[in-house]
């Protein structure tokens, strides 16, 4: 009975142990959260087990939290008929955005990727077909990435792609890694709320208060394009923002990250 009990209890030891890849990387999967600002205080990664590996690994959560700056990104899977509207708003009120574009957008999309890039924003990478990238091979990681940049430029004669945001914030220290030695800074995010469900909007309000409560400095903000409440709250968000003495800038403009 006690060597069933010591096996029992050996394998459930190696069975919460984490797994490696053979590069030393650590090979847990994990979903990107973190606990909201409230009342401008900093949000917090420190509760997520996955606090060393993103600043290991040279990834943006938070821009310069000593100055009242804000980083507006977009993720785009698909055109729902709302983009137009938020270039506009962006264009009259002088705003800079990034916005994360699959393959399928690309294709899709081209003479909207065409104006984001002249109007200066930047498009960067969110995978070719929107994988789990940690359940994929490092191989199939490049192809992913690779087949993105070569669209982008090909469309928009863009011809760096320096940002990616993994698909549905899912990664591993192996994707962080790999995407790093491809050149890529992984761009996480520090205010969001639910927006991507197109059957769930609320009214521009529901944008617009969710957005205002979570303002601190420093924040990368995830928006999805897909969603008429961002659409129509959009230029009362910048305004209102501004009035609290916040800047909206690029993610060109964050400061080096220490490695």
């Amino acid at each position: 009975m006690k060597r069933v009990l010591f096996f029992i209890s050996l394998v459930l030891l190696v069975v919460s142990l984490p797994l490696y890849t053979a590069e030393g990387y650590r090979d847990t999967t994990y979903h990107f959260g973190f606990k909201k600002s409230k009342n401008g205080q900093l949000p917090s990664i420190d509760e997520e087990g996955f606090k060393d590996i993103v600043e290991k690994h040279g990834a943006i959560f938070l821009g310069d939290t000593t100055k009242k700056e804000l980083y507006l990104t977009f993720d785009n899977g698909y055109e729902n008929g709302y983009t137009v509207k938020i270039l506009d708003t962006l264009k009259e009120k002088k705003v800079p955005a990034t916005f994360f574009v699959t393959g399928h957008y690309i294709k899709d999309q081209p003479d909207l990727l065409k104006r984001m890039t002249k109007e200066g924003h930047i498009i960067g990478n969110h995978s070719w077909s929107h994988p789990d990238m940690s359940q994929i091979s490092n191989d199939k990681i490049k192809e992913e990435l690779e087949k993105v940049k070569e669209g982008i430029t090909q469309v928009t004669g863009q011809k760096e792609v320096p940002f990616l945001r993994p698909p549905r914030g899912i990664f591993s220290e192996r994707t962080l890694a790999v995407s790093k030695q491809l050149g890529y800074t992984s761009v996480f995010w520090s205010l969001a709320y639910k927006d991507w469900d197109t059957k769930a909007q609320r009214g521009w309000k529901y944008a617009y208060d969710n957005f205002m409560q979570q303002l601190h400095p420093g924040a990368v903000i995830l928006l999805h394009s897909v969603s008429k409440d961002n659409a129509d709250a959009m230029g009362k968000m910048i305004d209102d923002a501004r009035k609290q003495g916040y800047e909206f800038k690029s993610l060109k403009q964050l400061p080096p990250k220490k490695q």
